[in-house]
């Protein structure tokens, strides 16, 4: 599970509001994590591997949009291993994690422990908020014939950069003078929060508008290859439009307990006693969101690929061959002569197509191909 309130408990003077949430079942809580992260792991790999019974098919050079797809299962992947890790020697090692409350001890290594693998799923899962901005961005501009491979260097420097700073900035921030004596209050503690949920948010604003802008980019290019718009086009603009909204809706689910937690978690450090008998349904909230937090935050990274890919399959080809994952969709069919090809075979059919004659309606069929690239491919 990602929360700042991992960073948190690692100082010893923590706020009774981490205490709360940290100390309610941590061995329940440290399991739920460990199964819920373990079987999103397993199913997430499985989804990204080769299948069986797909016939090999030389693939154009992978787009960004498809190796941004992938970088997000990866995080997520990471994100995952982490959460295990550190559940596990939460639970394996109880007298290890004891020390960390301890005050001017000698043994660094519990603290260690706790400020590293914190920030190691932080950083892992807000990459990938980041790069599911990107992704946004890329869809928007690649409809826009603006994007291409040569922006996924931008991407890089532009997820892993901001990722690794606001990170550093907020852990700097947070356990200043000294990891031994960080600073009391609330107001210590709030940059840490800012940066830690600043990507969580900007991506559900910012993906919405810049989904919905691409879709709209989407239907004027179908209709402006022939100047007519078809039903097999309307079907994949309806398409494209469906796998925007089941990346958000994935993300939404994932992710809105932990905005409702950390709202809960703020009004009981604002009252001066949280343990008041007239907060105990507050108090409830927090810790039933807490353990939410811990099942759904781990699923992401399968949910993620079922959004991307679709379900592909338990049938893995252990010969590690180059393969393309079908694309079970409306749009594969062909209707009547002026049938929109299937996205799978868009990218070998378009060079024999007679109905494209023009640069133009090239690269508006390159645009679209491109869009939906990372939905039928993982590995090219």
């Amino acid at each position: 599970m990602a929360s700042p309130r991992l960073e948190t408990y690692c100082c010893p003077n923590r706020d009774a509001a981490t205490q709360l949430v940290m100390n309610f079942q941590p061995e329940v809580f440290c399991g739920v994590c460990i199964g819920s992260a373990s079987i999103s792991l397993l199913l997430t790999i499985l989804q990204l591997l080769p299948k069986k019974g797909q016939s090999p098919r030389k693939m154009p050079k992978a787009s960004s949009s498809s190796t941004i797809l992938l970088l997000i299962s990866i995080c997520d992947i990471l994100g995952g291993l982490g959460m295990i890790f550190r559940s596990s020697v939460w639970l394996g090692f109880p007298g290890f994690i004891a020390n960390i409350s301890v005050v001017n001890g000698t043994d660094v290594w519990p603290s260690t422990f706790c400020v590293g693998s914190a920030m190691w799923i932080q950083l892992l899962y807000s990459a990938g908020f980041w790069w599911l901005f990107c992704y946004a961005v890329d869809s928007y501009l690649v409809v826009r014939r603006s994007a291409g491979l040569s922006t996924i260097v931008l991407y890089h420097m532009m997820t892993w950069g901001l990722a690794v700073m606001l990170c550093v900035e907020g852990i700097a921030l947070l356990y200043y003078p000294s990891l031994s004596s960080c600073e009391n209050g609330l107001e210590h503690a709030i940059p840490h929060y800012i940066t830690t949920y600043a990507p969580l948010l900007l991506v559900l604003v910012a993906n919405p508008i810049l989904f919905r802008r691409t879709v709209s980019a989407v239907a004027s290019l179908l209709k402006g290859r022939q100047g007519i718009y078809t039903e097999n086009e309307r079907r994949l603009g309806t398409e494209i439009q469906m796998r925007f909204f089941k990346i958000m809706l994935v993300f939404v689910i994932c992710w809105s307990s932990n905005i409702i937690n950390e709202t809960l978690l703020f009004y009981l450090e604002m009252q001066p006693d949280i343990n008041e008998m007239p907060l105990k349904n507050i108090r409830s909230a927090a810790l039933i969101t807490w353990i939410i937090m811990g099942v759904l935050n781990p699923m992401q990274g399968f949910l993620f690929t079922l959004a991307f890919y679709g379900w592909t399959g338990w049938r893995v080809d252990l010969k590690w061959r180059k393969r393309e994952i079908p694309w079970e969709s409306m749009s594969s069919s062909t209707v009547g002569e002026n049938a929109y090809p299937s996205p799978v075979n868009y990218q070998s059919n378009i060079h024999d197509s007679k109905k494209i004659s023009t640069t133009d309606s090239q690269q508006t069929d390159e645009a679209i191909s491109m869009l939906s690239e990372g939905a039928m491919q993982l590995f090219s």
